[in-house]
């Protein structure tokens, strides 16, 4: 039996026999089940392509021939037959391959995009520069999924393409009716006409002057084959139509459960210990769309918009009870905002749930069509902050410095559960203008309580003020953090405060004139320093006259690395203990009475070092 471990790299994959070529995707598919649910990641999007993937490979000579996939997320049996096999079981790892393609793993990982409807841009580009290079020994195939061809760029794409009838791109139409969810609109009902016998005369694509081969079978080899072989000849730009099943191979991925098994966590590889603590806590999402659907039931008005993930944005409840104010515009995240626009503008208040990493595609749809209309649109972005083993790509870590742009947002970072439902309700109250709220991936842990309050702002921890006391501003999940760097600096003999201002845009003027009242404001957020909520709060300080120092803490400015959530904030100093250090350090430079010595350990009946 052909086996994955005689596959070194393409090369080996052209002498096989059609036998061997099945053996070979029965074993990756068996590799893919026990790897991936052991790992978590893609799973049912990467079980479609096993038989393409091959394919590919067998008819086009990568990296020579540049093999460009859109969204990236099924390029796993990409990676296994490209020399990755041997390390796969270290896939989404701190340290190990990525979940998407990666330019730094391979030579065969020609880009790097992990959002949807972008492959075609590229291909248009790489094939005009290869064109003025006088290049024309490479060809250009750019895989591309039925979903992503409910995004704009998509047809911006085919629409450039289609202009150079001279100029030899393949795109091959991996069409398995599926993004996260079954494709909605006209383009998938389009598409299920070319499945059937009684198909147009001409596809979309012949009419905008590309060719057309297909449909084909995308779990035959051979017939696959024979079609991207036929694309290749044509020497212009060409649609290869290939049919697959998402999941195909195991059976609850192809049946009820697909939409589950898009993607699957990681198998715990230790037994589970009993909890002793009560029940665990609820999971962000779980959380906002429970709230949802309860605010639905009162307000006649809301409604719902998800750009193709109507479940992982917690939206599933609100659609099953009220489906005709939920609306799925597929993989087009600029439509659904300025759509959202427009529902507003018709009397209703729009509630956008977008992962924060993709609504960095439609900053300017929030920014002109939204804000400026002063349009009573809510966003909720999921996954903000760093999400971890998704990598550098899904990190929301840009949406607070992107928000902090528009004029008249009001943004609120909930802490917990109860503020999460809390800043709900009072974001769908406003209407004279936009909101948006945001929270990380997982579960919310438990309820921090206020202590008290100041002007709308929670006060987590109240010391005293003065030079020598610390103003600690809490952001979002930070609460914890900054708490228990507040217990270290308290042991060092500094009094801190610790507020949390749930609405961090635009700054709370009481939070301005608390910052007066201390010798240092320590920021702690888990976004970007650049331009976030920290320097907002610096900027508002400054304008005011005030002299106090700021110190923000925050992610850096860089393409984070895939890794676990906790890992990623500890290396970027966001921790307890990280924040402490530094906050005692940045004293020690403004007054010559802190010394940083006092950090290391003290003789007995010295200051206690911050551990």
């Amino acid at each position: 039996m052909t086996s994955i471990e005689s596959v070194h790299g393409p090369d080996d994959l052209r002498a096989l026999s059609p036998r061997q070529t099945e053996e070979l995707a029965a074993d990756i598919r068996r590799m893919l089940v026990e790897e991936v649910t052991r790992t978590g990641g893609h799973l049912g999007p990467n079980l479609g392509v096993v038989e393409l993937t091959i394919a590919l490979h067998r008819v086009f000579e990568s990296p020579r021939d540049r093999i460009m996939w859109d969204t990236g997320h099924q390029t796993y049996p990409h990676k296994i037959l490209t020399g990755r096999a041997g390390v796969f079981g270290g896939l989404r790892q701190p340290g190990g391959l990525s979940g998407y393609p990666s330019r730094t793993e391979s030579e065969h990982d020609v880009i790097e995009n992990s959002h949807a409807s972008t492959v075609l841009a590229y291909a248009d580009g790489l094939a005009k520069a290869y064109e003025l290079r006088g290049i024309t020994d490479r060809a250009v195939v750019a895989v591309i999924g039925d979903g992503a061809l409910t995004g704009g760029m998509a047809w911006e794409g085919l629409n450039n393409l289609a202009a150079a009838p001279h100029r030899p791109v393949v795109v091959v139409l991996n069409d398995n009716t599926r993004s996260y969810a079954p494709t909605v609109g006209g383009i998938p009902e389009h598409l299920a006409l070319l499945r059937t016998e009684e198909r147009p005369p001409h596809s979309v694509f012949e009419n905008m002057g590309m060719a057309y081969v297909g449909p084909v079978d995308g779990h035959d080899v051979a017939v696959l084959e024979q079609a991207l072989q036929h694309a290749a000849r044509l020497g212009g730009p060409v649609v290869v139509h290939c049919l697959t099943e998402k999941g195909r191979g195991h059976a609850p991925a192809e049946q009820d459960e697909a939409d589950r098994f898009h993607a699957v966590r990681p198998r715990p590889t230790t037994p589970a210990v009993p909890r002793t603590d009560g029940p665990a806590s609820p999971d962000w999402t779980d959380v906002f769309g429970a709230e949802l659907t309860e605010l639905g039931a009162r307000r006649p008005d809301l409604v719902a918009i998800t750009a193709a993930m109507l479940a992982p944005t917690g939206l599933s409840r609100f659609a099953d009870r009220f489906p005709e104010r939920t609306f799925d515009v597929g993989i087009a995240e600029q439509h659904a905002v300025t759509s959202a626009a427009g529902l507003a503008l018709g009397g209703l208040h729009p509630v956008v749930a977008l992962y924060a990493t993709f609504l960095n595609r439609a900053f300017d749809q929030m920014l002109l069509d939204v804000a400026l209309h002063r349009a009573p649109v809510t966003f909720v972005l999921d996954r903000a902050g760093v999400t971890g083993d998704d990598g550098a790509s899904h990190n929301g870590m840009w949406d607070l410095s992107l928000l902090q742009m528009v004029p008249g947002l009001r943004v609120a970072v909930p802490r917990d559960a109860a503020t999460l439902r809390r800043a709900l309700r009072e974001a769908v109250a406003v209407q004279d203008g936009p909101t948006a709220l945001r929270f990380p991936k997982g579960r919310t842990g438990c309820d921090i309580p206020a202590v008290d309050t100041a002007a709308g702002m929670d006060v987590l921890r109240r010391a005293g003020s003065g030079e020598r006391d610390v103003l600690l501003v809490s952001v979002g999940t930070m609460a914890g953090v900054c708490l228990e760097a507040a217990d270290r600096l308290a042991e060092h003999g500094f009094g801190v405060t610790v507020v949390d201002p749930r609405w961090i845009t635009p700054v709370p003027a009481a939070l301005v004139d608390m910052g007066l009242d201390h010798g240092l404001v320590a920021t702690v957020e888990d976004g970007g320093r650049a331009g976030g909520a920290g320097a907002a709060v610096a900027q508002a300080l400054a304008d005011s006259g005030a002299r106090t120092p700021v110190r923000t803490f925050g992610v850096p400015q860089r393409f984070l690395d895939h890794g676990r959530r906790g890992d990623i904030l500890a290396e970027c100093g966001l921790t307890g203990r990280g924040i402490a250090r530094a906050v005692v350090e940045a004293l020690a430079r403004r007054d010559d009475a802190v010394r940083i010595d006092e950090l290391a350990p003290q003789p007995v009946g010295g200051r206690p070092a911050v551990r």
